[in-house]
This record gives structure tokens, sequence and C-alpha cells, in this order.
């Protein structure tokens, strides 16, 4: 009997000292929408692919706090986007919506994040004016604004390829207008002239009526086709007879690292800017890859850095913030103010609109030794605003890049 009191006195004492077990912090949820289905599925399961694997490398732990990703498939259609950010956002109590992969899916749903005062980061989507004229509080992007790779390839193309006139084929929505006209902006104000543009249906897999009508007489053609697409463009363009005789320049996600493993010799020697290339020679990119290709048997391509970036620009916030992600103003702010000095695709921080300050990458494409085509770097341009040379004040009076905007004079 003394010796069982003494056990049940130990047992309270012991109790006293250690106190009750800690609650378990409830996890931090992400929201992440793209479109799984589609003529970008292959894009939106790089993003995805490229965010997993930062989380797995950090054990879905930030702060102390585990991370639940829940992801969304918003078809391609801005309705469905709609309501499964209303999913996330009401049902699931995400502390941050995240993806995003169509420029036109961006402007449909920066809005409502705005009305739900939840902080929306855009990882993939390019749409200029959500981090320009429509200045969103709630909204950051980690990966790039459409025109900001092509004002520099624009000056580029004028003044070091030395091309005079180009025709541009390109699809029909926002994300391309304003590729074509960052493009278009610089090139001409180089004393270049974008001669004819031809817009593509969004999702149209027969190109051969475009190609037929392009101008024989062009120096280059410029093109962004979207998606899926752009793999029969390249083929068709090469049907036609036209490879190797008027050379290809375009958009960077034309032949990004989702889609280069279709293609052949087709893409070879067509020129793009970008914010990322698998073949980027830095220690952290050539660690990246080896790593990316053995989980995943495939190199990876611009959406899937800027995920895999954005999933460390999270981390960083949130530990700014001491996990306390509940405080959104806070959360918000410490999402304003990452800087990321290595990152894979090179140095990165915000400007005050919410937009990356980065390098832009103009490469072109190859086969590697072991004969796989790869985005080679040719030039690297540091520290590149969307705003390119102008201040924000100048190049926010002139009108969104649009479908007729420039006008094409030379037409």
């Amino acid at each position: 009997m003394q010796t069982l009191r003494i056990v049940v006195l130990v047992a309270v004492v012991l109790a006293l000292l250690t106190g009750p077990a800690p609650a378990q912090a409830p996890s931090i949820k992400v929201g992440f929408i793209t479109d799984l289905t589609g003529v970008a599925a292959q894009a939106a399961k790089d993003m995805v692919n490229g965010l997993t694997m930062y989380l797995d490398e950090i054990g879905y732990q930030m702060a102390g706090r585990k991370v639940e990703l829940i992801v969304e498939d918003s078809q391609g259609r801005p309705d469905v986007a709609l309501s499964k950010l209303r999913k996330v956002v009401e049902h699931d109590r995400v502390h941050l919506v995240a993806g995003v992969l169509f420029g036109h899916l961006g402007y449909a749903l920066a809005p409502k994040i705005e009305e739900y005062r939840i902080p929306g980061m855009i990882t993939t989507a390019a749409s200029d004016d959500l981090t320009q004229r429509l200045k969103y509080r709630w909204v950051v992007r980690t990966g790039w604004s459409s025109s900001q790779p092509s004002h520099p390839f624009g000056e580029y193309a004028a003044k070091t390829l030395g091309y005079r006139r180009v025709a541009v084929i390109a699809s029909d929505y926002a994300f391309a207008w304003e590729v074509v006209g960052g493009f278009q902006k610089t090139f001409e104000e180089s004393n270049g002239q974008v001669v004819q543009k031809l817009w593509v249906p969004l999702g149209a897999m027969d190109l051969s009526p475009y190609i037929a009508r392009l101008r024989r007489d062009t120096d280059a053609v410029f093109t962004m086709i979207a998606g899926a697409s752009t793999i029969q463009f390249f083929k068709q363009y090469q049907d036609a007879g036209l490879t190797g005789k008027i050379p290809l320049i375009g958009g960077g996600p034309a032949v990004d690292e989702a889609l280069l493993p279709q293609m052949g010799d087709e893409a070879l020697g067509v020129m793009t800017p970008l914010i990322y290339s698998a073949a980027l020679d830095t220690p952290a990119n050539r660690k990246f890859v080896k790593e990316y290709r053995a989980k995943f048997g495939k190199v990876p391509s611009y959406f899937s850095e800027t995920n895999y970036t954005s999933g460390r620009w999270i981390h960083e916030a949130v530990k700014a913030v001491g996990g306390k992600v509940e405080d959104r103003e806070a959360f918000l702010a410490a999402l304003r103010k990452v800087e990321i000095p290595d990152a894979v695709r090179g140095p990165l921080k915000l400007d005050a609109y919410g937009n990356p300050i980065q390098t832009i990458y103009i490469r072109k494409v190859e086969r590697n030794k072991e004969g796989e085509l790869q985005n080679t770097v040719i030039v690297s341009l540091p520290a590149v605003s969307q705003f390119w040379k102008s201040s924000p004040d100048e190049y926010l009076r002139q009108p969104l890049y649009s479908r007729d905007v420039p006008p094409c004079r030379h037409c």
C-alpha cells in the first residue's frame, strides 16, 4: 500500500512538472488551382510537380506546422476556376490561394481573391495587368508578366539578330496578345516592322490554313501558339517547307521543356526569351535538374521551376510571421517582402507592384550531347523589370497590350 502511494505521488509530481502535452498546431492550408485537363495539362502537371518537390524536401513542414496542399482542376475555364476558388476558401478554409496557369483565368480570379481578402500567389499566369494598372492588393506574382521577356527580346531581334520585317502568328487570347505586344513595341522602337498579325483560335489543332497565309517576304516569324497546339504548329510549319527558310522566334512557352520532349528537328534554331531554361549552367540549376529528373523522369520546365521557387517563397514568408498565417495582413506583407538571391532561375525580388524583378534569358533550341532538345542560353539579362526601361508611371500611361495594341501600322 505504501508503495502504491509513492507511485501515485511520483506520477502526480511528474504530471505537474511536465504539464499537458502541447496541442498540435493546425495545418497550414494551401489551395492550388491549375488546369490539369485540357490543352495545358502537361504544363499544369509540371506546376504541381515543382511545388510538391519543394514540399517533399521540407517534409511538408513550415515553422513547425504541417502543410496541407489542396489541388483543384480549373479545366481552363473561368467559371470552373471561380467555383474551385470558392471551394478552397469557403469550404477548405485555406490560408493561401496559389497556382493559376492561363492569363485569362488570372484576370477572372484576381477580383474574387481581392473580395475574399486572402493572400493570392499567382505562380504562373502572366497577365500583365494583374501587377500593373489594376493594383490588386491581395495578389502577388512569383512568375512573370507576359510582356516582361518580350521587351528585351524585341530590341534583341532588331539590334542583334538584324531582323527588319517580322510576321506574327499567335493564339487569340490575352496572354498571347501581351507577349506579342511587348515584342512589337520594342522591335518597332528599334526600327523593325511587324508586317502581319494572324490570330489563331485557342486550342485549334489544324494550323495549316493560317500558316498558308503567312507572308513569305519577312526576315522571321514570331509565334506564341499555346499548349499542345504549338507542337502541331511546328510540324505543319515544317510541312509547309518554311523550316530553315524563314526563321522562327517567339514567346518562351512555345518551346518550353513541358513540350520540347515531344518535338523534333522542326524546333531546332527557334529563339525565345524566358525567365528560365533547364539548360541554365549554374550550380543551383544543375542540382535542381538532376533531382527533378530523378524524381519525375524528365527535365523540369519553367512551370516546374517557378512553382518550386514559389514553394520556397511561401516558406520564407511563413517563417517571417512565425507560422502565424491566420494573420492575413501580416502574411501578405511577408509575402511581398521575400527576396531570394539564390533561386534556381537566379536572383529575384518583387517590385512595388508585386511582380518579380529577375533575369531574362534569351535561348536557342539546340541538341545537347545526349541528343535531347534544350533551350541553350545565349544571353542573360539581369534585373529586368516588368516596366522595362520606363518608370512605372510612364509605362502605365500607355494602354494595356491587346489584340490591336500596338496597332499593326505596317500590315
